[in-house]
């Protein structure tokens, strides 16, 4: 899809909201100039550079899909789209006053190119206009600006243009984390985020900072990065010394493919510099069943942590195959037992909907496997084409066609969730998902994941340590000013005290 835009400020909603409406296709966006000049082979004279909006000229460059010029003043949005038969149609929209870099602006632009876009291709997206991936913080602000429920409602389907379907989960899920998060002072609190950067091996969807471990074991590389996180840690910590650390996460990559022992060393520490008994929340994603032993479950009980993941992604061994998971799902179900048997009572479930291959037929087989299993969490996510994953190889491979979810994938999951009495309770989105859907965390009374609810709402501080990781300083006025490790494992181990510098830079005053 070839884009034709006059202001650069404008080119993530353009972009953003394009491939929602043609996934799988790659939105190139440049000026009309560009796109003519390349069409011509650079030549261009003085009466077309004087006439570039001239509908003449774009039809000359007719490498061109979509033309889109905003204009100030009177404010006109103006859409010159090619059709099968080689003509143009025009259309405008007048907006009254107003600078196109006003919020109401961008707003009235995004509704007007939504309905461009929805009468070109016949379809309808479940988040209309909407392209941020924290939607409850909208419903979430108005909750706290005391809207009634029918006001939040009408908001979300008259500005943002949201279906009724996801304008109520939006407001279920906004008024749940209100309720856990009014009785948190995330003002006076941190979390804390550690990164361990290691995988068994890289699947098909990941773009994550992950590395093998087996190759780094072999090389000592991955005792010398917890010997650089736990410097990082102690640093951190007497950064923190006025703060009470809320929730502790580790996540990666994959935390549980570090050996017993390597785990044992880091919670140690952590357990060394903070009082984690006493955190309303301490979460390790164990992860993949490939990477799961007894013992690793037992050192981690040890270490006071009450909630950790058991991520089967889907419980179809040929997918989990064709995606790179080094288990099958019987491996997962032993997983989930033996994590049961050590003592855990929080157990996430993190599934995937929309990888290559699987049917609604395949979603409910998946669903009917955990409900035997009775986790107490299970966090649905859409997949999402990243460019840095190997799934875009595949794609141009296979085609987009063999990415499946839909609406129907979504209620299946979503009701076999609700029907093991989960409710839920936190929502994010990320470009280019599947079916322009989202992610959402589902939970049983009293399970919810309160570090999953403080990152997407940043109403606290979080305090990241390890390669890749990004901190993020949230003030009392709202302002969230961030500070990021570098991913690449050597590169922070060689850097470490520079890191370190940027967290006491980003909390000096």
């Amino acid at each position: 899809m070839n884009v034709a835009l006059n202001k650069e400020n404008y080119e993530y909603d353009v972009r953003s909201l394009v491939q929602s409406f043609y996934p799988g296709q790659q939105a190139v966006i440049k000026t009309l100039e560009a796109f003519y000049q390349e069409a011509n082979q650079g030549r261009l004279d003085a009466d077309a550079n004087a006439n570039m909006d001239n509908s003449n000229i774009c039809a000359t460059a007719d490498n061109i899909d979509l033309i889109i010029d905003i204009k100030e003043g009177g404010a006109t949005v103006t859409y010159l789209l090619h059709k099968e038969d080689g003509n143009i149609s025009q259309e405008s929209l007048e907006m009254l006053g107003g600078s196109s870099d006003t919020k109401e602006f961008k707003s009235a632009f995004k509704r007007f190119l939504y309905g461009i876009l929805k009468e070109q291709t016949g379809k309808d997206l479940p988040w209309g206009a909407l392209i941020g991936i924290r939607p409850t913080k909208i419903a979430m602000d108005l909750l706290n600006k005391g809207l009634a429920d029918e006001e939040i409602l009408r908001t979300l389907k008259s500005r943002y243009l949201v279906s009724d379907e996801k304008s109520n989960l939006c407001l279920e899920i906004a008024k749940r984390e209100k309720g856990i998060l009014d009785g948190l002072t995330p003002e006076k609190g941190i979390s804390l985020y550690i990164g361990i950067p290691f995988c068994p091996s890289t699947c098909l969807y990941c773009s994550f900072t992950s590395y093998p471990i087996t190759s780094y074991e072999k090389k000592g590389i991955v005792d010398q990065y917890l010997n650089a996180l736990f410097h990082e840690l102690e640093e951190v910590h007497e950064l923190m010394q006025d703060y009470t650390v809320d929730t502790i996460y580790v996540g990666g990559g994959t935390p549980s493919s570090l050996s017993a022992e390597q785990i044992d060393a880091l919670l140690s520490k952590v357990e060394e510099l903070y009082d984690v008994a006493a955190v309303k929340e301490f979460t390790v994603e164990a992860g993949r069943a490939d990477s799961i032993t007894r013992e690793k479950l037992e050192v981690m009980k040890r270490h006071h942590v009450s909630r950790i993941s058991v991520n089967p992604q889907t419980m179809k061994d040929e997918t989990l195959k064709l995606i790179g998971r080094h288990h099958n799902s019987q491996q997962v179900k032993d997983a989930f037992h033996m994590a049961r048997e050590v003592g855990f009572d929080n157990i996430n479930m993190d599934l995937i909907l929309g990888l290559p291959g699987e049917t609604p037929e395949d979603v409910s087989f998946t669903m009917d496997e955990l409900a035997k299993l009775d986790p107490d969490n299970i966090t649905v996510h859409s997949l999402a084409i990243k460019r840095a994953s190997k799934l875009g190889e595949f794609i141009k491979e296979n085609g987009y066609d063999v990415l499946n979810n839909t609406d129907e994938t979504m209620r299946i999951a979503s009701e076999g969730a609700r029907s093991l009495g989960m409710h839920p309770y936190y929502l994010y989105r990320q470009k280019n998902m599947s079916g322009n859907f989202e992610n959402t965390g589902f939970a049983k009374e009293g399970k919810n994941g309160i570090y999953n609810i403080l990152i997407m709402e940043e109403v606290q501080t979080i305090v990241a340590c390890g390669a890749g990781t990004v901190t993020k300083r949230v003030y009392g006025d709202g302002r969230i000013e961030r500070c990021d490790n570098v991913k690449d494992v050597m590169l922070y181990i060689s850097k470490i005290d520079e890191m370190i510098d940027r967290k006491r830079q980003l909390f000096m005053d």
